[in-house]
């Protein structure tokens, strides 16, 4: 074997690690559920590789998030079902039968009609689906309902934002910000009352209560939620390690700093980071 740019070298790779006999002993006892979070980890692994502007990573990463494909593919071709050639052939049909107006004649001709053109056809697709599992004695998946097609595997920000996303399209949302504020505040005071309980049951109801009015507010200022997590946890590690920096310069530990310390060289870090900008 060796590297290729061609695909057919890298289905002829996983071909191989799943030999019964002569492949990889690891590869060989994978399933679908087993090899699940690694394909997760690795969409992950692309975002973090975007986020970092790091084209080299990206392009590595890319190639693991590509061999998630295959390795599904092929486990997939083993039980009979389909094999990558059918992947390719199902996302090329989706791309040329959601974009009439590129490959076909649609009027579509701004991004927002090309949205509900796009949401019609996913609409179309849907029955579909539904016909399909019909016909082959499947039960039904749920996604005829409203909210049926929001996958519960999401990342939990992921699915509460979509979900409003959803809400709204039937008009059940907020017409402006200001009300999502009042409920933060509202959802504050029950997660105060929850914890002077001490409920842990209730604490835990009532903080994801408070998360997905977050979430709310931010989709409606739009500020996609997860990014700006993504966000708020690189400034909390530049200012931390500006934290454990200034310690060790200064022949102290994290372990032996008081409390008051760290807040000290954690004020400092954001003194810094307001003069640079």
């Amino acid at each position: 074997m060796k590297p290729s740019r061609d695909i057919k070298g890298l289905l002829d790779i996983m071909e191989a690690l799943r030999q019964p006999e002569t492949g990889c002993p690891w590869d060989i006892v994978q399933t679908f559920e087993t090899i699940k979070p690694y394909t997760i980890e690795e969409a992950y692994e692309v975002a973090d590789a975007i986020e970092r502007g790091d084209m080299h990573d990206l392009c590595d990463e890319l190639g693991d998030l590509l061999l998630q494909v295959v390795f599904h593919a092929r486990m997939a071709e083993e039980a009979g079902e389909f094999a990558f050639g059918d992947v390719v052939e199902a996302v090329t049909a989706k791309m040329i039968r959601r974009h009439p107006h590129v490959f076909a004649r649609s009027d579509a001709d701004t991004p927002q009609a090309v949205k509900t053109q796009w949401d019609e056809i996913k609409q179309v697709e849907k029955a579909e689906r539904q016909a399909r599992r019909a016909n082959r004695g499947l039960p039904h998946d749920g996604a005829a309902s409203h909210l049926g097609s929001i996958q519960r595997s999401f990342p939990a920000l992921v699915e509460a934002l979509k979900l409003q996303e959803r809400a709204a399209k039937v008009g059940f949302d907020w017409s402006e910000p200001e009300p999502i504020l009042d409920k933060i505040e509202e959802e504050i005071g029950e997660l105060r009352q929850a914890l002077r309980e001490k409920d842990r049951a209730k604490v835990a109801d009532e903080l994801g209560d408070l998360i997905f009015a977050v979430v709310n507010i931010g989709r409606h200022v739009g500020a996609d939620p997860e990014m700006a997590l993504r966000g708020t946890n690189t400034k909390f590690r530049r200012r931390f390690a500006h934290i454990e920096h200034e310690l060790q310069a200064q022949g102290e530990t994290l372990e032996a700093a008081t409390l008051e310390r760290m807040e000290e060289l954690w004020q400092a870090a954001k003194a810094i980071e307001r003069q640079l900008t």
